[in-house]
């Protein structure tokens, strides 16, 4: 049994975090470089968000929301 969990201490250690550990050691060298996906994410999400606001913007302007009171069974007045 305990080599069954060393196997999936090896697994982790020196397999799926080897990504982590190469960032880790690149923060050394370029903070810039290392964080560049992490700016490419957050790149992504606000292009995401604007376009999401843009899309309920034109749903808002076309009246196609049903902005009554009842407008959702969940919602006990």
């Amino acid at each position: 049994m305990k080599t069954f969990f060393k196997a999936i201490e090896d697994l982790f250690v020196n397999v799926l975090f080897a990504p982590l550990d190469a960032l880790r050691a690149l923060e050394l060298e370029s903070w810039w470089a290392a964080n560049t996906l992490n700016w490419i994410f957050m790149i992504i999400g606000a292009v995401a968000m604007v376009y999401w606001m843009l899309q309920l913007k034109e749903h808002s302007n076309n009246g196609e929301e049903d902005k009554s009171v009842n407008a959702h069974s969940y919602i006990k007045i």
